[in-house]
């Protein structure tokens, strides 16, 4: 925890303690040049049950635990995203062929097809199972959502969609100026922008349902 932190949080158990209301020590710290955010987690560190002190709030913990079913949830989160594309591409391939392929690599797509549907069949139930049992368990204690791994590997799945939604608008334009545009092509594109998109999708709304929470 910085020094920075440590002054708010400090002062905010101090007027706390004196009777001074949340409202009033926010717009104080906000007066003196504080970024809203840093004063907003000092307040949530601290409970609004009326006691003779200040009441804690339980703080988030880095676990082994948590760290393991966070990776395997994102883990397979990922692994599902690629080979349902890479399955829906080969799909494509298959139902609009270029006379310009050779012949080998439609038969090559036949293995990479095995490869995704055996991806799907093991590494989606495992997501489903994992994003299920760790919904419940916040259900019963809902401070597991600050979770320090929960977070990072949240906005680092948010990076990855929005870098893939970037690229993949950046590719239709390409293809729009360059007066390329095939129907194979704007599929491929619609099923790119379609996964990063949910995903994006999902977890900025999970992030925004967090920051609504008490």
């Amino acid at each position: 925890m910085s020094s920075a932190t440590q002054e708010v949080e400090r002062f905010i158990h101090d007027a706390l303690s004196r009777g001074v209301a949340r409202g009033e020590a926010r717009a104080t710290l906000l007066a003196a040049g504080w970024r809203p955010e840093q004063v907003d987690a000092a307040l949530a560190a601290w409970s609004d049950l009326p006691f003779v002190v200040p009441v804690p709030r339980p703080r988030p913990h880095l676990s082994a635990r948590d760290a393991f079913q966070y990776l395997v949830l994102f883990t397979t989160l990922y692994l599902t995203a690629w080979h349902l594309g890479s399955l829906l591409f080969d799909l494509i391939e298959v139902w609009l062929p270029d006379p310009a392929d050779p012949d080998y690599r439609l038969q090559r797509m036949a293995a990479s097809m095995r490869w995704s549907v055996a991806t799907l069949l093991v590494a989606f139930p495992v997501f489903a199972y994992m994003a299920h049992r760790i919904a419940a368990e916040v259900g019963r204690d809902p401070s597991r959502r600050q979770s320090p791994v929960r977070r990072w590997l949240t906005y680092l799945t948010l990076f990855v969609a929005a870098s893939v939604l970037i690229g993949d608008l950046i590719a239709l334009v390409y293809n729009v100026l360059a007066g390329e545009l095939s129907l194979r092509f704007v599929l491929k594109v619609l099923v790119v922008g379609a996964i990063a998109g949910v995903v994006f999708g999902w977890y900025l709304g999970d992030l925004r349902t967090e920051e609504r929470a008490p």
